[in-house]
């Protein structure tokens, strides 16, 4: 693998807590040895387990933003977050197109909080289906696969050319085991270790470490499993709603 330091862009919202959004994304990559950038999609007030107000930072400033740093520097990679709703994606996903057709693109769909915030709505929903089939990895849990299904979202997805990584965290049955949809198969990832707490953010370092690894080489499945592993450590770190980044 590459020693040089790979550059990745997450483009996700802001969470003072630095246990979710952008901070998280920025200390995971940073653990892995990847040059972290960022953009804004919203400015969020909220704690390890309360979110108190969103603020929408408007569609125009945030592809400005992105265009500057994809002309800037050399981003392969991409991680989304949170966005409002189907258009807000699209017209982000147009303008990396427009300047990296090449790009990894990773969205970990957030579609509400733990406490019942409503984040993504399924209106503003012109060029949805196909702009989903631009991705090259979505990360949903277990409520948010849920979501897709019944909206039928799944349908429109172009499995040839778009993998899901369907989280295990909220699952009753097979906890913390992962399931990797890739190319018409499907790719267990059970639990490394036995057991794993709850943190705020563990979407958000999931999804990046799996952009880091991607930035500096692996697979899409060994980037999956080294994720697995990086965001368990993150799991069990500490006691708190609010882990701890390492590598061991």
């Amino acid at each position: 693998m590459s020693t040089a330091r790979p550059f990745v862009l997450s483009i996700a919202g802001f969470d003072p807590s630095g246990g979710a959004g952008v901070l998280a994304d920025m200390k995971t990559m940073e653990q892995l040895n990847i040059q972290g950038m960022s953009v804004l999609t919203a400015n969020t007030l909220q704690s390890a387990d309360k979110l108190f107000n969103v603020e929408w930072f408007p569609i125009q400033d945030v592809l400005h933003a992105i265009e500057t740093l994809l002309l800037t520097y050399p981003i392969q990679v991409i991680k989304i977050g949170i966005v409002p709703n189907p258009s807000f994606l699209v017209k982000i996903l147009k303008t990396i197109q427009h300047h990296r057709k090449d790009a990894f693109i990773i969205w970990d769909p957030v579609i509400r909080s733990s406490s019942g915030f409503q984040f993504f709505k399924l209106d503003h929903y012109e060029g949805f289906p196909a702009g989903l089939n631009q991705l090259q990895l979505i990360t949903p849990n277990q409520l948010e696969y849920d979501f897709f299904q019944e909206n039928g979202l799944l349908d429109t997805i172009d499995t040839q050319q778009v993998a899901i990584l369907r989280k295990g965290g909220h699952r009753e049955e097979m906890k913390g085991t992962d399931i990797l949809y890739h190319q018409q198969e499907e790719i267990v990832l059970p639990p490394t270790i036995p057991q794993a707490g709850d943190k705020h953010g563990s979407g958000c370092v999931l999804s990046s470490a799996i952009a880091a690894y991607i930035a500096r080489g692996y697979t899409l499945i060994e980037a999956c499993r080294l994720g697995k592993i990086y965001i368990e450590q993150f799991l069990n770190s500490n006691q708190s709603l609010l882990g701890h980044h390492h590598v061991q």
